[in-house]
Formats: structure tokens, C-alpha cells, sequence
């Protein structure tokens, strides 16, 4: 029913991760596989749904209607057997601005925001730019390359003034889709030290076979009244663009201290013509995400069977979620430009520096594999040939 094999092409649109080639990489020569967004068509369906509200030539201030909420509310229970209600539910229009208002409204400058590095880089700069004390957790690399929480290190880290910790789940970059038992070790924890959670779940549908994604509200009474939870469409249906994602906040006497700084913020109500396409993602999306992951871990898989050839110089970290491959590049022997350069000069990707996403990056690259089965292949022969290359010299 869905073809992934193609997709309309984005270098003549304003795309960021094409418009910004020359900028970041020094060149527009490069297959850009950097930004977390795909390079596959948005569903048809959401597009229609647009298309058919502007029919009506009025595009002014509207409320995020009660049934696009009650959307994803029916979406988060279905998926991933987690209740929510409509009181509990923010608007917004991205996981960092609310990220932003969490860290305003359960900390106050110099006291400790604590991070899992490596990690998404807006989670530590977020923290910094707003005065407090970045306090790193992190993650513990596994000899099988996979990684787990350091709860003994987490503990130690934790102080009087330590009130918020960022969760990453599915993890950004590396992959890991966190199990109950994981996640009770830290909501545990958490609640004995009074630290809220944020939790970033914007990756929560992109999750492969076996693996389940747990919702961190869901994992015990003790997490859903410490928890914050962002959710979204803008990566499981390729939305970001449309700026709208929202906020669950359970206890009702965090919801009044999140309301505080939100309202100080004025989040207002986004655009209408988001409205309509969240709603109708969350509607209309089962099948085609389905179909959707079923193609991500094929390009996965590709990648992997090409690169197991040159496991000495490359191996790719075991994914559970999301469409980000962690590549742990360590056997190339590179400081961290040099391997940069590597990428883009020999390889002619361009990729994200691992030691963008914290020192524990240092070594690694991450590549966005949400692409047509087209790109995916010119991805994947533009590294094979360059590791090719890198072995005869």
C-alpha cells in the first residue's frame, strides 16, 4: 500500500539539512544524513486533510480543538497502554521549548539539571543557556556495544539542590529502547530524592520487534507523579514542520507549577493547519507506520550487512528504536575532525559528529537512515567505497 522506494526529492525547498550543506560541511556534495527528520514523503493522508481545510479561506486564531488531543490520548493508550486526559495535556510547538519550560518551572539557577550523555546536544546547551548546573550521568557502554543507565553513578551525582532530570526515551543517539525494569530504577530513585522527570518520548513510535516502548508515566505510581512526558508526530509521521507536539503532565500539583512558567512563555495555540494534521496523523497513521518500520530497519539492515565487512574500523551500535545509527567509528584510529573531514571528503556523507552529542560521543558518527530504499543504497556505496579506499592505504 506504501511506497518507501522513492521520494520527492527537497533540495529546491527550504530543508535544512540540504540548504545547510555548504554552511556546515564546506561543500554541497554530500548526501545529507545529519537532521532527525526523513527524507520520505509525509503521509498523503495528513496532506489531503490540509488541503481540505483550506478550502475555508480564513486562517486565523484557532484552539487546538478537544479532539485532536483526545487523538493522541486514544494513540498513547492503544500504542503503549498509558492513560492520559485532557487536563493534563499542554500544547506545544517542540520537545526543546518545552524542555525549556520544565527546567523554569522545577529548577532555579545553579541548581542541578542532570543529563545521560552521549545525548541529544539541545538537552546540556538547553541547561546551560538557562543558568543551571549541567550535572552528567553518563550512559554505560556495554562490551556489546549496547548501552545501559549507571545508576550507581546517577545516585552519587545526585544533591540537595539536584531537582530535574532529562530522560531521552527511545534514546537519542544511541538507540536504546528502555525496559520497565530500566526505567523503575530511575523513577525509584527519583521519587526517594524528590527530582522530577522529563521525559522525552518523541521517538516512542519508532520502535522495532521485539522491543516495546514504556512509557515513563506508565511504569509505576511513584514515576507518574514525578513525570513530564513529550510526545508527538513530528518524527513518526515526518511532521516537524507543522510545530506541534504536546506535554502530558499527570500530578495535578506539577501541572500548576509547569502552568506557571508555560503561561509566562504564551505558547498560545499554534496553527490550525497543525491542528488538522496532528489529529489526522494519530487517526489515519497505524498502517502506514507500520509500513514504515518495516522499511527503516531494512535500510538498517543493509547498512549493517555492508559494514560488517570493516567491523575492525566501523560497528554500528544494536538499535531498538528510532532511525539514527550510532557508529562506533573508534577502529579508524581518527581524532574527531579528522573523522568528520573522513565523512565528508571521502565518503561524501554528511553526517553528525558523535562529540557534538557529549565527550562520550567522541569516536562515534550518527547517521539518519530514514531515507527511500534509493538513497539508502547511494548511502551505503558511498561508504563501502571509501572504506574501500581506506583499507589499501
Amino acid at each position: 500500500m506504501f511506497d518507501f522506494t522513492t521520494a520527492t526529492p527537497r533540495e529546491q525547498s527550504n530543508a535544512e539539512k540540504y540548504t545547510l550543506r555548504e554552511e556546515l560541511f564546506g561543500t554541497e556534495d554530500v548526501l545529507p544524513a545529519w537532521v532527525a527528520d526523513m527524507d520520505i514523503n509525509t503521509p498523503s493522508f495528513v496532506l489531503e486533510a490540509v488541503k481540505k481545510r483550506l478550502e475555508h479561506p480564513i486562517i486565523g486564531y484557532e484552539e487546538v480543538p478537544e479532539s485532536a488531543f483526545l487523538a493522541q490520548i486514544a494513540w498513547m493508550k492503544k500504542k503503549h497502554n498509558v492513560e492520559f486526559t485532557l487536563e493534563e495535556m499542554f500544547y506545544s510547538h517542540s520537545v526543546v521549548a518545552s524542555m525549556a519550560v520544565a527546567i523554569e518551572a522545577f529548577t532555579k539557577e545553579g541548581e542541578g539539571v542532570i543529563v545521560q550523555t552521549p545525548v541529544y546536544s539541545p538537552f546540556f546547551h538547553t541547561v546551560q543557556k538557562l543558568g543551571r548546573r549541567l550535572v552528567k550521568n553518563a550512559l554505560a557502554l556495554q562490551e556489546d556495544g549496547s548501552y545501559t543507565f549507571d545508576i550507581a553513578d546517577l545516585k552519587a551525582k545526585m544533591t540537595k539542590d539536584t531537582k530535574l532530570l532529562l530522560l531521552c526515551s527511545p534514546h537519542n543517539p544511541v538507540g536504546r529502547v528502555w525496559k520497565r525494569e530500566e526505567l523503575e530504577a530511575i523513577a525509584d530513585l527519583c521519587y526517594e530524592r524528590g527530582v522530577v522527570v522529563f521525559a522525552d518520548e518523541i521517538h516512542s513510535d519508532l520502535v522495532y520487534k521485539p522491543n516495546r516502548h514504556t512509557p515513563f508515566a506508565s511504569v509505576s505510581p511513584k514515576a507518574r507523579a514525578i513525570s513530564l512526558s513529550a510526545i508527538g508526530v513530528g518524527k513518526t509521521f515526518n511532521m516537524a514542520g507543522f510545530a506541534m507536539s504536546s506535554v502530558a503532565v499527570p500530578d495535578v500539583n506539577l501541572r500548576k507549577e509547569f502552568a506557571l512558567a508555560y503561561e509566562r512563555v504564551h505558547f498560545a495555540q499554534g496553527s490550525v493547519l497543525s491542528h488538522i494534521a496532528f489529529e489526522t496523523a494519530y487517526k489515519k497513521g497505524d498502517a502506514w507506520l507500520e509500513a514504515l518500520k518495516v522499511h527503516l530497519y531494512k535500510n538498517y539492515s543493509d547498512l549493517c550487512v555492508m559494514l560488517e565487512k570493516y567491523s575492525e574500523f566501523i560497528k554500528v551500535t544494536p538499535i531498538e528504536g528510532t532511525y539514527l545509527a550510532w557508529l562506533d567509528c573508534r577502529g579508524m584510529g581518527l581524532r574527531d575532525k579528522e573523522l568528520r573531514s573522513w565523512f565528508v571528503k571521502e565518503a561524501k556523507l554528511g553526517l553528525n559528529a558523535g562529540i557534538a552529542f557529549g565527550r562520550e560521543g567522541s569516536g562515534f558518527m550518527r547517521l539518519n537512515f530514514a531515507v527511500p530504499s534509493d538513497t539508502m543504497r547511494k548511502i551505503i556505496d558511498r561508504l563501502q567505497k571509501a572504506l574501500d579506499n581506506y583499507v589499501k592505504d
